[in-house]
């Protein structure tokens, strides 16, 4: 049964449904908030909150878009009002583990057998990255996360926001550009020659031998 099938049923009334629908996302949208405010029991309640309000307006969509836009429009509104109110979120443990679909993703250094110094000279770089993320506008914040660990794409992350493309991508740009500002600022990427920059993503494009970008952004946001 396709997605558009099960939330039909969900919309008459099918418990069963419904439940399958928050199974499908649960993880997804609680990765999302969690990402987005840095704390493991704000994330659980938002993630609550916004199934909450899938449930309540659920007869609301007309699959006018993908539900799983609409699901992540709710999500994301959810979270940046909560980031709003709070103005401020918690830097995340270096040690914290993303969860994605493979599983949960740590922080390693992988140059074959660093030595103590190689893994201090990668910790400062996350902490920078970290801290530099810290600084965006949850606007900003919510097209990375969206972008570089949820995987979204431009058009998904468009029609979650409800803004042309054009903005997701300007949004992008401009993020990653104040990362790279930081990290040029902190003198960690004229630095550290083991790292590489690009001018698409400070983050993404950061080398650590078989370490991949979005695994590393994964850890940072």
């Amino acid at each position: 049964m396709d997605e558009y099938a099960i939330v039909n049923l969900a919309q008459s009334g099918n418990q069963g449904a419904l439940d399958q629908i928050i199974a499908h996302y649960e993880k997804r949208i609680y990765n999302f908030c969690y990402r987005m405010v840095g704390d493991r029991e704000e994330a659980f309640d938002l993630a609550q909150d916004t199934f909450l309000r899938v449930c309540a307006s659920l007869r609301s969509f007309r699959g006018d878009a993908p539900f799983s836009s609409w699901i992540y429009r709710i999500a994301n509104n959810v979270c940046v009002d909560y980031i709003r109110r709070k103005k401020k979120c918690r830097i995340l443990s270096l040690d914290a583990a993303c969860e994605t679909a493979d599983g949960e993703v740590y922080l390693q250094v992988s140059t074959g057998e660093p030595g103590p110094a190689d893994v201090a000279e990668y910790g400062e770089l996350v902490r920078e990255v970290t801290e530099g993320i810290r600084g965006l506008s949850p606007e900003h914040r919510a097209v990375i996360v969206m972008h570089d660990v949820q995987n979204l794409t431009y058009e998904q992350i468009s029609e979650v926001c409800r803004c042309p493309m054009g903005t997701v991508k300007s949004r992008l740009n401009r993020a990653r550009h104040a990362l790279k500002r930081h990290l040029e600022n902190r003198g960690i990427l004229s630095r550290n020659s083991a790292f590489e920059t690009s001018e698409s993503s400070p983050a993404s494009s950061v080398k650590d031998g078989r370490r991949n970008g979005r695994e590393l952004l994964c850890q940072l946001t």
